[in-house]
């Protein structure tokens, strides 16, 4: 468990989330996916029943190369971050970062020290590759990303479609020493 202040003087609480957070999760994922398009799920889409978010939180905490962190802020959950490495041997050492942070909290600092929470503990853990991809139209987290030091690595077009528009998709990663 990590504590930090935030720029606004708040204490937030950065743990490694647990079976038990199930449910607490499910619940703020439905709120989020409620609240924001960048996400590849809307409202009822995620599609995962607590149990089984039970077990795959078992199964990163069992992990050397995965991780689900969460953020509190008053013992409300407010951001969380999943980071899921290579299975193989030849790619162990990468893997994907999806993080959020509910809407009401936005530009608080809490993505930042999700993400430099992860990178912290990707570079004790081994990981050399720490990879991201974010719709090209979301230039917050697109700052945020780069700010951190992630550096564009390409495209895919047409990744999302919503309402009948497509939306393209960047690539961005950071390398650890």
């Amino acid at each position: 468990m990590k504590r930090v202040r935030l720029q606004s003087g708040q204490e937030l609480t950065i743990r490694q989330a647990i079976p038990a957070d199930a449910e607490e999760i499910l619940a703020y994922i439905e709120q989020i996916s409620a609240e924001t398009d960048y996400l590849t799920f809307g409202p009822g889409e995620f599609g995962i029943t607590a149990e089984q978010e039970g077990i795959f939180i078992d199964t990163l905490t069992k992990s050397d190369n995965k991780l689900m962190i969460l953020a509190f802020l008053e013992n409300k959950l407010v951001g969380h971050l999943t980071f899921m490495g290579g299975s193989r041997p030849r790619t162990r050492h990468a893997g994907e970062l999806g993080v959020s942070v509910l809407r009401n909290y936005w530009r608080l600092g809490i993505g930042t020290k999700l993400i430099r929470c992860c990178l912290d503990w990707a570079n004790k853990a081994g990981i050399r590759k720490v990879n991201l991809r974010v719709r090209s139209d979301n230039t917050g987290a697109r700052h945020l990303y780069e700010k951190l030091g992630f550096v564009y690595e390409g495209k895919t077009t047409r990744e999302f479609c919503l309402d009948g528009k497509f939306y393209d998709v960047i690539h961005m990663g950071i390398e650890i020493d």
